[in-house]
């Protein structure tokens, strides 16, 4: 027994020497070093060998080409790209979202026999898309008139007396020119009015980017001091499209604020001082009353130009009863109705029209900065009724 511990304990040690040595690094000889003139070059297009001195390995020395030197950064300033490809882009997005209302349409007055139940469901269409009922009602008396004269109704006959009406209703030639061009040494002057949450303060910021990108130098003035974000909001837009902005600390009289941005137009023969107005709520008569104030202290320095209420078409109703009171309290020369994108419910345009007798001269579909455009009614229908 005793044998067989001690063979074990001899086995155990033979192995345990054996992988000491195995993994033990082998001594490597110092190669001789080379001379200068005999280290070997690299060949065109190949990296140089590394080479070794005093027995001690060195990278290969590459030579960098010169750094190429960098063109000439400017401020980033944003400009739009031309109106023309904007607007392709407006209707298109317009058309994604709105043609179900026109396809609904334009299918019930295909039908074979229209009669009243017919009738009704195509007033009940245009009512759901906030054309107001009055106006849905005169719709759809004269299309049934034309209808019933002309006897036959192809596709392109009934799509083409649809977009006559509407077309009609919204009223082609009325003048939807915004006001921004500059009066001899006087900068014309634009407030924007309208509740918080429809796109007030990014309105502001994307008509200043459209003008300074037609050549215009613009002053920015932020008197919506209520809410802590609109200032700063504003200021990010300016910084964008390189104009400057009139601000105060949050709780200053907004009136103060718009008598400075409008001399600060004066005073640097600015072509465009756009005032940014608080939120308010339209049922709050202090508030409302406020902004009376507001446009009366401007007037006291230059005459405004536009006054450009902001309106969500997604509202409907609501948006209406908005509409009325701004235009009880300023004299509203102008509607843009932001987010058509994301409704189907266009009728507004011609709602918001009709109750303010104000045409409606821009729209937004977005959140882009690209996203404003001139109104154009043909180019409205055209989208809403689809293909």
């Amino acid at each position: 027994m005793e044998y067989v511990i001690l063979f074990a304990v001899l086995a155990a040690l033979i192995v345990v020497v054996g992988g000491v040595m195995f993994l033990r690094p082998a001594r490597r000889r110092p190669r001789p070093p080379v001379e200068p003139e005999e280290r070997p070059r690299a060949e065109a297009g190949e990296a140089p060998a590394a080479t070794v001195e005093d027995g001690r390995a060195t990278a290969p020395v590459i030579e960098k080409p010169p750094p190429v030197p960098s063109a000439r950064v400017e401020p980033e300033i944003e400009r739009p790209p031309p109106g023309a490809g904007r607007l392709v882009r407006l209707r298109a997005r317009l058309a994604r979202s709105q043609g179900t209302f026109g396809k609904a349409l334009l299918g019930l007055l295909s039908r074979d026999t229209l009669d009243d139940e017919a009738w009704e469901e195509i007033e009940d269409t245009l009512i759901g898309a906030d054309m107001g009922v009055a106006v849905s009602r005169q719709i759809t008396e004269d299309l049934r008139t034309r209808v019933q004269v002309l006897g036959t109704r192809t596709p392109d006959e009934v799509r083409g007396m649809l977009r006559d009406e509407l077309i009609k209703q919204i009223g082609p030639d009325v003048d939807r020119s915004v006001k921004t061009a500059p009066h001899g040494t006087r900068p014309a002057v634009v407030l924007v009015v309208g509740v918080n949450g429809t796109g007030k303060t990014t309105t502001c910021g994307k008509l200043a980017r459209v003008l300074v990108g037609d050549g215009r130098t613009v002053v920015l003035g932020a008197a919506d001091t209520f809410r802590a974000a609109a200032a700063d909001q504003l200021e990010t837009w300016g910084s964008r499209v390189g104009a400057p902005v009139v601000r105060r600390d949050e709780g200053a009289d907004p009136a103060s604020v718009a008598f400075d941005a409008v001399k600060k137009g004066m005073d640097d023969k600015t072509d465009t001082v756009i005032v940014d107005t608080a939120g308010r709520l339209h049922t709050k008569t202090g508030l409302m009353d406020e902004l009376g104030k507001v446009k009366r202290v401007i007037e006291k320095q230059s005459p405004i130009d536009e006054i450009l209420l902001v309106l969500d078409a997604t509202t409907g109703q609501n948006g209406m009863q908005q509409a009325r009171v701004f235009a009880e309290v300023v004299n509203v020369t102008g509607v843009v109705l932001t987010k058509l994108d994301g409704t189907a419910k266009g009728g507004i345009v011609v709602q918001v029209q009709r109750e303010l007798g104000v045409p409606v001269k821009l729209v937004g579909l977005g959140e882009g900065a690209d996203d404003l455009a001139p109104f154009e009614p043909e180019a409205f229908v055209d989208a809403i009724l689809g293909d």
